[in-house]
């Protein structure tokens, strides 16, 4: 590792710590030339991970795309942005944990409804009615209607 000031190659590591719950380590370094500190992080680079989409086209999965449809869903709800981004990463490492290269958007989709039933029954069926491709309001209240019910 190169200093980041004089590009000198030896330093040491004088603080070493867990971010992102293990899906990274954050060191904090000291060059041995100059004295300057900085700080890497190490993480394991994975694939990216493909989604297949209902046309059977294949997309990158790109988190952003997932969190802002989920703000979308969530918007005037009482769903915190850390709850959104709690719900991202699990469904992401979800995704990389279950399917090594490729996911059907078809189980994205659940995995999101799935948490989103339990949290907030409004963003669900907000949710649900793009996810769905609900066409008419018989379908939003035929959700709806299965919601009351399981009260």
């Amino acid at each position: 590792m190169k200093c980041p000031k004089c590009e000198h190659r030896e330093n040491k590591v004088i603080d070493s710590r867990e971010v992102r719950e293990g899906a990274a380590i954050r060191r904090r370094r000291l060059c041995l030339n100059c004295g300057h500190r900085f700080t890497t992080y190490e993480e394991v680079m994975r694939a990216a991970l493909q989604v297949i989409k209902r046309d059977g086209r294949r997309e990158v999965f790109v988190r952003e795309k997932l969190m802002q449809s989920l703000v979308i869903a969530c918007q005037k709800r009482p769903i915190s942005v850390q709850q959104i981004e709690q719900m991202v990463g699990t469904v992401i490492s979800e995704a990389e944990s279950e399917y090594e290269r490729e996911i059907p958007s078809t189980a994205i989709g659940a995995k999101v409804m799935s948490m989103l039933e339990k949290l907030d029954e409004v963003a669900y069926v907000r949710f649900a009615s793009v996810y769905r491709r609900f066409k008419d309001v018989s379908q939003f209240m035929n959700e709806a209607e299965r919601l009351i019910g399981r009260e």
